[in-house]
């Protein structure tokens, strides 16, 4: 075995212990905290909406898909819309924070709800600053020496490959209320914040399909742009299903209301 194939079999090991330990946590705070008499049974859907998050995470990072992303722009392109994307929105919805504070105990639930309310969790998890961490990693990413470089250093790679996951999860946090937030912002200002975060991810796209980044072939670029769109479509379509649902449920009381008087 060379070094290169044992510094991959210790980064799969590694991964792989990370991401059993999260899981495992999760399912057992889940079932721990099931049995108190005060609390409701932990949903069964959000076992299986935070293991699917963790395992699209897993492939997008260790694994056969994340070799091919390695080498190919297309398959790279599915990586990030399963670390990026789709694995923020199902761990977002699986509300592992909700999970944590009926877990601990009172005293640490209070800690964590005082560090919920920071400045800087109040400052990073803003609509406004969540997209431009999200997008604007993004166009910094692709659009400047950032993409081939992150492909010589394994480190550069880790960071990248944390950022995107971070933002992701911090951009669909901010979007839809699924965990407690600090500050909440209308349903207006963040449909209208996300439709420009929206395009910004749409016309990224496009140029991408028109310029390549550096060591990208034209075809590559063109397939692995239409798999950013479309692909990344899907999942914002997702989130706007998700946004429009809390809204009308929120508005639902109020119309019911004004109809009786």
């Amino acid at each position: 075995m060379n070094d290169q194939s044992g510094g991959d079999l210790v980064q799969i090991v590694i991964w792989s212990l990370l991401l059993i330990i999260v899981t495992s946590f999760y399912i057992g705070a889940g079932v721990f905290s099931s049995r108190s008499p005060r609390l409701r049974n932990w949903p069964q859907h959000r076992y299986l909406l935070f293991i699917t998050g963790v395992l699209s995470a897993g492939a997008a990072i260790f694994g056969p898909l994340a070799e091919l992303a390695h080498m190919d722009f297309r398959y790279h392109m599915i990586s990030h819309l399963l670390l990026g994307m789709l694995a923020p929105l199902l761990l977002v919805l699986a509300a592992p924070v909700t999970l944590i504070l009926r877990t601990v105990p009172p005293a640490k639930a209070r800690q964590l709800t005082s560090l919920l309310r920071s400045r800087y969790v109040s400052f990073i998890s803003h609509p406004l600053t969540a997209s431009l961490l999200n997008i604007g990693g993004l166009w910094i990413l692709y659009t400047t020496g950032l993409y081939p470089l992150m492909h010589e250093s394994l480190w550069l790679r880790i960071l990248v490959h944390v950022h995107v996951f971070f933002a992701g999860y911090l951009f669909t946090l901010a979007m839809i209320y699924i965990e407690p937030v600090a500050h909440r912002y209308g349903y207006l200002y963040r449909t209208i914040v996300f439709v420009f975060a929206l395009a910004a991810h749409g016309i990224l796209s496009k140029y991408l399909y028109a310029s390549p980044p550096e060591g990208v072939t034209k075809t590559k670029a063109e397939t692995g742009s239409m798999i950013m769109y479309y692909g990344g479509d899907i999942i914002d379509a997702i989130i706007i299903f998700i946004l429009c649902l809390h809204w009308y449920k929120s508005a639902s009381p109020r119309k019911i209301s004004a109809a009786g008087t």
